[in-house]
């Protein structure tokens, strides 16, 4: 099943920092897509099957990129 979910995240200050962000998730397994803007908004739809939201706000962390409490 998939689920999809925007999450507001801290770093997103230019176009290469979506870039970053793209690259720090291209490749995770299960993601099914991901879209940010410069507002720190970042759509996600993922299969619940082979991933989790957790899993994927780490590496999105890992890159620098933190959720926004």
């Amino acid at each position: 099943m998939s689920r999809t979910e925007t999450i507001e995240v801290t770093g997103i200050r230019c176009e290469r920092c979506v870039g970053r962000l793209a690259g720090a998730l291209r490749g995770h397994e299960g993601l099914e897509y991901a879209n940010a803007n410069l507002m720190g908004e970042v759509t996600l739809s993922w299969d619940e099957a082979r991933t989790d939201r957790d899993a994927i706000v780490a590496a999105m962390a890992k890159a620098g990129f933190r959720e926004r409490e």
